[in-house]
């Protein structure tokens, strides 16, 4: 059985009771900062800035239950919590709004595949798209600050690997990677063709930071020592 969150009133809260005082006290901090945050805070964020220690998530479950019911909600997104518009009221927001510049079919694809395939090298989004992709598409994807240079992939050519960032999350409501959706979400959302190939699937995403075992740091190539003397600045001749 589920908990459901009790409802406190901000506002009618008894001055001699110490421990709603200091909840509805926390309640309204935690607010605050969400407002005033145009990025997910974590728990880590919003303990720092409460007097004493308490425990942020059955805060968040409180306030989040409470903003259930406005047009403005709080959700999780990128492992911390933002404030966001109702998804039914979507349409009135943007309604007036500067539409923003759609991306290609190719950048699509390409972000799909970064975002379930990652770490993913360019010529590997090449064999899954069956076709080439220019780099202006990938050039894209990083201006938007949605894909990132993870490392380099430890193969002849140490090509650069791919993977998204906090930013993909939070502008697409994501907690974490793992709340992309499945094969079942897909072809119910009609995005799949239903003749799907036997033993089709789809990876389990991860947005691990690490490192894999079979990446590298994006470091500096070596210097060649046999060029050094042509780098190194050439002296006054007296």
């Amino acid at each position: 059985m589920s908990r459901t969150a009790p409802r406190i009133d901000l506002f009618d809260v008894r001055p001699d009771d110490e421990r709603a005082v200091a909840l509805a006290r926390d309640l309204r901090i935690i607010e605050a900062l969400l407002f005033t945050s145009s990025q997910p805070l974590d728990a880590a964020a919003l303990a720092a800035q409460l007097p004493g220690k308490t425990d942020i998530e059955a805060l968040m479950e409180i306030l989040g239950a409470d903003y259930a019911r406005r047009g403005v909600n709080i959700i999780k997104a990128a492992g911390g919590w933002m404030l966001r518009t109702a998804p039914d009221l979507a349409h009135v927001v943007a309604a007036g709004a500067v539409e923003p510049r759609k991306m290609s079919r190719a950048a699509v694809e390409v972000l799909s595949i970064v975002a379930y395939h990652q770490p993913v090298t360019r010529a590997e989004i090449e064999d899954i798209r069956g076709v080439s992709t220019s780099k202006g598409t990938l050039d894209v994807l990083l201006e938007s600050g949605w894909v990132r240079l993870r490392g380099r992939r430890k193969a002849p050519g140490r090509p650069v690997t791919y993977g998204t960032t906090p930013a993909f999350l939070v502008h697409f409501g994501l907690d974490a990677l793992q709340d992309l959706p499945g094969l079942d979400e897909l072809r119910g959302a009609g995005l799949l063709d239903g003749r799907i190939p036997q033993g089709f699937s789809i990876p389990l995403p991860s947005d691990d930071a690490g490192l894999r075992d079979d990446e590298e740091p994006l470091e500096k190539e070596p210097l060649d020592l046999a060029l050094a003397p042509l780098l190194a600045p050439l002296e006054d001749e007296e």
